[in-house]
């Protein structure tokens, strides 16, 4: 996903020169290197200081600029919270946020880079949109995406080495729309990120063990969030699951229960957070 994002990132910013780099003493792949070298007063590296990475962001987009800001996720939410709030979101200024390892990624390193809330974090500040990819194919599409938003984005991603898992998806990328990855008419696993991959291993699983047609949906866009698209899911299939890299409180889990509440879903639900 780093590799995909970066690539896709050099792409954007060489037909673009209002897109520039603010980076945390951390830089993404090839593509970044790339773009350094080509537009060295498009990049600009504040050190260990977050705040200052957002911040800065923040007053490049008041110059017209359009700004990423690239971090590991922990490092992207918390610590420069209150920049993203004040600066990015009440401005509504088109900050995009790229985090890196978001969920449990960095699972090795401990607490500190974890990011388990993000989603519920970033969900309750005003006009931020929140894009989680599931694999390199969706990270490119979603950066794209992301350069159209009027307002901040959080773009979500893995750490590295996702496998593809949108190559023969059935559907397209459509921002702001769920899309039906793998196929399937008996249940049907909605799912985000690079924990998507095992919401297919699951599905695989069931085709082979319980003779059961499975179908995998990835919410790419988790705000707005496809609420109608969701809806038709809960509708269609008997039994619905969700599989997603968060706390259960605040995530796609909880939003998809307020849904089959609220539209009288008769399917059965099954969440895993």
């Amino acid at each position: 996903m780093r590799n995909s994002f970066a690539n896709a990132f050099y792409d954007l910013a060489k037909k673009d020169s209002r897109i520039c780099l603010v980076v945390a003493d951390i830089t993404a792949a090839a593509g970044v290197a790339s773009f350094r070298k080509e537009f060295p007063t498009r990049f600009v590296d504040v050190g260990v200081a977050e705040q200052s990475m957002v911040g800065f962001a923040a007053g490049l987009a008041l110059r017209g600029c359009i700004p990423f800001t690239y971090s590991i996720a922990p490092f992207t939410l918390y610590r420069p919270f209150e920049q993203v709030r004040v600066d990015c979101c009440y401005q509504n200024l088109p900050v995009k946020l790229v985090a890196v390892g978001g969920g449990l990624s960095y699972s090795t390193l401990g607490g500190t880079h974890h990011s388990p809330e993000d989603i519920a974090v970033f969900s309750a500040l005003p006009n931020m949109t929140i894009l989680a990819p599931c694999d390199p194919a969706e990270t490119a599409a979603a950066t794209r995406a992301a350069i159209d938003v009027p307002g901040p984005v959080f773009l979500r991603l893995g750490k590295a080495g996702e496998p593809d898992l949108t190559g023969r998806a059935p559907e397209p990328f459509q921002f702001g729309r769920v899309r039906t990855i793998r196929a399937g008419s008996d249940l049907c696993i909605l799912s985000y990120g690079p924990v998507v991959k095992m919401a297919v291993q699951v599905a695989e699983r069931f085709e082979k063990e319980q003779k059961r047609s499975c179908a995998v949906v990835s919410v790419h866009t988790l705000k707005p969030l496809d609420r109608e698209g969701i809806a038709k899911t809960l509708a269609r299939f008997p039994v619905v699951g969700v599989i997603e890299e968060h706390s259960c409180v605040g995530g796609l889990a909880s939003q998809v229960k307020q849904l089959a509440w609220e539209s009288a879903a008769k399917c059965r639900l099954k969440t895993f957070s």
